[in-house]
């Protein structure tokens, strides 16, 4: 455990990506199966603990700690692992041997509910205050050391001296510890083999298109299509077997049974994009909302917001890998084998593409595609295989002008990792009015914790600081004074807020420091704007 502390902790003050490199590397390479497994899995977000929550440690600290004491600590601190880490007082002393981290994660795997805590307690009692703070970030999932699983991946290639892509190619038919993975990259063992037609094969990304890059490309060579609003995934049907996975491998089949029940029979892997449709009509990102997340799904919630899969690719037709093809090769390949197969139209359609002859009448009709349902359009290079990862040059994305509201801010709360110190999540509010037009009061409509520069956020929270009428705990309700201008893809109805609505996306474009808080927009405003 002391070396995946140190390990952390090296990673949090590294900001270089090379040194991130060096780092994971070295740890690969000297540390013993299954330890380095385990803290793979919990560096690419794969290792989670049903019974070890944040609540669970703070119960702990409060038996332990004098309350005050803690309360004024996490107030000052504003991370729960790093403050339990340096106030904790260990009760027992003498366990010299090592505390391993496959040890801690098979004891957390295999213990009740019940037996967690004690458990948690004799650990934090056996380590050092580095060791806890990592402890405590494995558990509650929330390392925050800069490591993205890609990352984490591209370090296996390095210390393998293996493609990337290929370790892409076989990861998620693999399961924590990933002892096929060392022996293949350690030990010079045979490459992992997943079952092609169960395993999901790494997505292919786009590269945001910013308007100074367009003129450097040439409309002749792209296909253009929508860019719908829902989430990227990927079905997997074979003989008898269907699986449902978003983009990052996530398998979800069994909250989507309906996606599953219309394609069994089929024999295909397709990309597309999972929506709640009507029809032709595609409804509002918040509908399909109500589906994700959730462990089962009942009658009701499959009648209300029905799924459906909007084909955008095929990656493999049988067993015939496709994916080395060209866009306008797999495309063809795709429509045939749609017309052929015939899937439910209810819930597979094929995601049809943008004719255009220049940029400019390709820019007037991306300013309609809200109106569709769309988020913007995707281009599409047509000599592009199907690559893992987010290649240049080959896929870009170009969504429309963002919406905008001029909103106040009602509450801040701290950051985490390296936002700690400082209040960078806000809770903004638009105005209820009369039947007069006037203003009477404020209510939440979303939170936004992007958007602005550090120099901005330091403002902001030099703002929170002078500014904040009552406190509950990191969080701070300031005076309604500030108005900051959103900017927002869309607004839906939402019956978990006050004001009715709910903006998805919701950024920081701008801090209004001239604006009065009483010219701030309406939630009627925003009512307008629902589709």
């Amino acid at each position: 455990m002391n070396r995946f502390a140190h390990l952390l902790d090296a990673l949090v003050f590294a900001p270089a990506r090379n040194t991130k490199l060096r780092l994971l590397s070295d740890y690969f390479a000297t540390t013993p199966d299954p330890d380095r497994g385990w803290a793979l899995a919990a560096l690419t977000g794969n290792l989670g603990f049903t019974n070890a929550k944040p609540a669970m440690v703070r119960g702990l600290a409060a038996e332990r700690l004098d309350p005050l004491l803690f309360d004024l600590s996490y107030d000052f601190v504003g991370d729960l692992a790093e403050t339990v880490a340096l106030i904790w007082e260990p009760q027992t002393r003498g366990h010299n041997e090592p505390l391993h981290l496959a040890a801690i994660v098979e004891a957390l795997q295999g213990a009740g509910r019940a037996e967690v805590p004690r458990l948690f307690e004799t650990w934090l009692d056996r380590l050092d205050a580095q060791g806890r703070w990592a402890l405590i970030k494995l558990v509650t999932g929330g390392l925050r050391v800069g490591v993205s699983a890609r990352l984490a991946k591209t370090a296996l290639a390095e210390w393998g001296k293996v493609p990337v892509e290929q370790i892409e190619e076989v990861w998620h038919g693999l399961a924590p510890p990933y002892p096929e993975l060392f022996a293949w990259l350690g030990e010079g063992g045979p490459v992992p083999a997943p079952d092609t037609m169960a395993a999901y094969r790494s997505a292919m990304l786009a590269h945001p298109l910013e308007e100074s890059e367009i003129a450097a490309l040439e409309p002749s060579d792209f296909r253009a299509e929508w860019k719908w609003d829902g989430i990227r995934v990927q079905l997997v049907a074979g003989p008898g077997i269907v699986r449902l996975f978003t983009r990052t491998g996530e398998e979800i089949g069994a909250t989507f049974p309906d996606i599953l029940e219309a394609a069994a029979g089929l024999h295909v892997v397709v990309d597309g994009e999972l929506l709640v449709r009507f029809g032709a009509e595609v409804a509002p990102f918040n509908d399909l909302q109500q589906r994700l997340n959730r462990k089962t799904v009942d009658r009701r919630l499959l009648e209300k917001f029905p799924a459906a899969v909007r084909i955008y690719d095929i990656l493999f037709e049988g067993t015939e890998d496709l994916r080395s093809l060209s866009f306008d090769e797999r495309r063809a390949r795709l429509e045939t084998w749609y017309a052929r197969a015939t899937p439910p139209p209810d819930r597979f359609d094929l995601s049809p593409l943008v004719t255009f002859a220049s940029w400019a009448e390709l820019a007037e009709v991306r300013a309609g595609s809200a109106a569709l349902g769309s988020e913007g359009i995707m281009l599409k290079r047509r000599s592009s295989p199907y690559l893992a990862g987010r290649p240049k040059g080959h896929w870009y994305k170009w969504k429309r002008d963002p919406d905008t509201v001029d909103a106040v801010m009602m509450y801040a709360q701290r950051g985490h990792g390296k936002r700690s110190s400082f209040f960078s999540d806000f809770t903004f509010g638009c105005w209820l009015e009369d039947l007069e037009g006037q203003a009477t009061e404020l209510v939440p409509v979303g939170k936004a914790y992007f958007g602005f520069t550090d120099a901005e956020l330091a403002e902001l929270d030099k703002w929170v600081r002078h500014h904040t009428v009552q406190r509950f705990g990191p969080v701070a309700q300031v005076e309604p004074k500030l108005v900051c201008e959103l900017a927002f893809d869309s607004v839906s109805r939402s019956t978990r807020h006050k004001s009715g609505l709910a903006l998805r996306f919701p950024r920081i474009a701008r801090i209004r420091w001239d604006k009065p808080a009483n010219e701030a927009d309406r939630v009627a405003t925003l009512v307008a704007r629902v589709k």
